[in-house]
């Protein structure tokens, strides 16, 4: 299995989601992994494991911020698409996908 050292600022979506599916109230001291570094630093990581990979993110305080910031950001993000509507044929097909800031926009 693959091991990767990563700040939490450079890890993709899917990583950060299940560092926040792992650590939802956030990480405790039985979490932390402690090492040295080939500098001699000594680095402090919690663990998330995806199916091929081990991360080890960095911890730093804004570590711990965006851990309990995620949701509200997620949620932000989310309310910022635009809003679609599907429609259904009788037989059940999808027929027409409206989006509706796209739409506003054109007749404008």
């Amino acid at each position: 299995m693959l091991r990767k050292l990563v700040d939490y600022k450079k890890l993709s979506h899917e990583v950060a989601a299940r560092l926040i599916e792992m650590y939802p109230y956030g990480y405790g001291d039985e979490d932390i992994i402690m090492f040295k570094n080939v500098h001699g630093e000594i680095i402090e990581a919690v663990e998330v494991k995806t199916e091929d990979t081990i991360y080890l993110v960095k911890i730093s305080k804004s570590l711990a911020s965006f851990i309990s910031n995620f949701e509200d950001n997620m949620e932000k993000e989310l309310d910022d698409q635009p809003e679609t509507e599907t429609f259904e044929s009788p037989s059940g097909e999808m027929e027409l996908e409206l989006n509706h800031e796209e739409e506003e926009s054109k007749l404008d």
